[in-house]
């Protein structure tokens, strides 16, 4: 059953745009270049980055100020003197993309209509920090971005509006970030644009198709080869660019990239172990079929394709990775 969510949105709404990371830059480009009234940019306060822990601003504060917007980074957002802050300036409307700390109730009910958050996954599927990560280690065949009215609880209110996108057969969770980003830019317009003028309504999500997308930890990202050439392919490919699937080879830690499954059903006796068809191939026997990598990274270096790897280094027979 809908619900209406607010009174009518206005046709040039004042808005405040909350975000940090890479993710949210697409999105906040898309409302500036549609000539959208923003009123304030929210985002993390600057980190120390490199070897000499230089302060550094986060990718969206880097555009703002390129924008010349009004940048506001408050180290909790919920203070009580911060939103007395924002107060002051009415703002309509919230838009919420990767910003990085929760919004309280009382923050959430400062904007005249309320807040939509930009998430990377079709709601209720992958609710929680990693939906484009986990989409990938399923093996989903789509996800898609969705535009949900914020209310108490992790991305659990009403659906306003989602699109599909198809996932490529070897994407990494990398490539298919770019495309969300990019793709939420596009959608947030597309929604404020047909939304102007009118009451929205929002459908409430199912809690029971709901699943939670957890934070992807470096443990995560070990790879079993008793596990299906099928998953294992998943996982690196989730893993990457960060933090890299990993295993051992003669005692080094080394990631793996570019999977390809070669073969799908034949079960080996010693998962791990790297094939002998092809001495300038890196096939390894799984749990379940048999799979290619295309590149490897070794400790400290930077990641290289296989030939080139293989041409540097010699792997004698009967080779296991764990």
């Amino acid at each position: 059953m809908e619900q209406v969510i607010s009174d009518k949105l206005p046709e040039r709404p004042k808005i405040i745009y909350m975000g940090t990371p890479d993710f949210a830059v697409p999105a906040l480009k898309s409302l500036v270049n549609a000539g959208y009234d923003i009123k304030a940019i929210i985002t993390q306060p600057d980190k120390p980055k490199g070897r000499g822990l230089t302060l550094s601003a986060c990718p969206v504060k880097e555009v703002a100020i390129s924008y010349g917007l009004n940048v506001m980074q408050p180290d909790n957002v919920n203070d009580n003197g911060f939103i007395e802050a924002l107060r002051l300036i009415k703002p309509d409307i919230f838009i919420v993309a990767a910003f990085g700390q929760l919004l309280k109730q009382e923050l959430l009910a400062l904007p005249k209509w309320g807040a939509i958050n930009i998430h990377a996954s079709l709601l209720p599927l992958y609710r929680g920090a990693a939906p484009i990560q986990w989409a990938i280690l399923d093996n989903r065949p789509v996800t898609g971005i969705t535009l949900m009215k914020m209310t108490k609880g992790l991305d659990k209110g009403p659906v306003l509006f989602s699109h599909e996108l198809p996932i490529n057969e070897h994407e990494t969770a990398g490539e298919l970030f770019d495309r969300l980003a990019a793709l939420s830019g596009d959608v947030i317009v597309r929604f404020l644009k047909e939304s102007a003028g009118k009451e929205i309504t929002g459908t409430p999500q199912d809690d029971s198709l709901s699943s939670y997308a957890s934070k992807i930890s470096k443990e995560m990202a070990r790879i079993d080869w008793t596990n299906s050439a099928v998953n294992i392919a998943a996982l690196i490919r989730a893993m990457d660019p960060f933090p890299g699937a990993t295993t051992l080879m003669n005692g080094k830690n080394i990631k793996l990239f570019s999977p390809v499954v070669i073969e799908k059903t034949i079960r080996s006796k010693n998962p791990g172990r790297l094939t002998t068809d092809d001495a300038n191939r890196f096939m390894v026997e799984t749990g379940e079929g048999i799979i290619e990598i295309g590149e490897i990274q070794l400790p400290n270096k930077k990641r290289m394709a296989v030939k080139a790897f293989l041409q540097g280094n010699r792997i004698e027979k009967e080779t296991h990775l764990i």
